[in-house]
């Protein structure tokens, strides 16, 4: 089996991840199964993809950023449709794209917000969701209803921490550990850590579990379990949510003549 997580944005000599891709792609497939390969993939580059860094740089990621972005995204994963990739999930936890690609392509296309919260709601009733800056919260709000889920979260409350992160590690884990508490004393009962720059592949949420004592769930390995459950089971997005016309790569590429 061979799934594509992919990344929101391209990888170009001036437009880099903010993490070791070698190093992210070993913990990656340490979340899979034996005989499963993950592999990164990036979108090709596009007309506005510098405004995450411009955003980014004021601590103000808002969403814009992801809208922009789907088109590129979505090509990318049908391009993995055509080239053998079994499922694709998607390594932003925001979920970009990843119901447009559900439009174009019959592979399983996974979100890790949506299909975390349906984890989390698997194992308890209420839902404490940590997001990495004050800017997500009105947007992580809007995704949430708009998946019907918005009324099991308890709280969405942002760490404040996005830049610098791999040299911030203890920061982190205090500032979400104090965060995490405060959620389970109004009433959180497991927690849904978005942002996967800072948890996991800064943090592991194992060890926040064990300083708090709630469960803190890994949205990468929830998803990539579940790409590999619908791969191994046969199951896709079901094509009366989400109806396919016949498309080819060139359909994503070419504009009007």
């Amino acid at each position: 089996m061979k799934i594509m997580v992919i990344n929101q944005a391209p990888l170009t000599a001036k437009s880099k991840p903010n993490y070791d891709i070698e190093k992210i792609t070993r913990q990656l497939n340490s979340y899979a199964s034996p005989g499963t390969t993950i592999e990164l993939g990036f979108p090709d580059n596009f007309a506005g993809a510098s405004v995450k860094d411009v955003i980014g740089s004021q601590d103000a990621l808002n969403g814009l950023h992801h809208i922009l972005e789907a088109p590129s995204i979505i090509a990318k994963i049908f391009w993995a449709s055509e080239n053998g990739y079994d499922a694709v999930v998607s390594s932003n936890t925001f979920d970009p794209g990843v119901d447009g690609a559900r439009l174009a392509v019959n592979i399983p296309v996974i979100g890790p917000l949506r299909a975390t919260m349906h984890v989390a709601l698997t194992l308890a009733d209420r839902v404490g969701v940590t997001v990495p800056l004050k800017t997500h919260v009105p947007y992580t709000r809007r995704i949430l209803r708009a998946y019907g889920l918005e009324r099991f979260v308890t709280d969405i409350v942002p760490i404040d921490i996005y830049r610098g992160v791999q040299q911030r590690k203890d920061e982190i884990f205090d500032k979400t550990a104090t965060l995490i508490r405060s959620m389970v004393d109004r009433g959180a009962e497991i927690i849904l850590p978005l942002g996967g720059a800072l948890i996991p592949y800064v943090v592991d949420p194992d060890d926040l579990a064990r300083e708090t004592g709630v469960q803190v769930l890994n949205t990468k390995a929830c998803s990539i379990a579940m790409a590999e459950m619908c791969v191994r089971f046969g199951m896709t997005q079901s094509n009366l949510t989400y109806p396919r016309a016949k498309l080819k790569s060139a359909d994503f590429n070419e504009g009007f003549k």
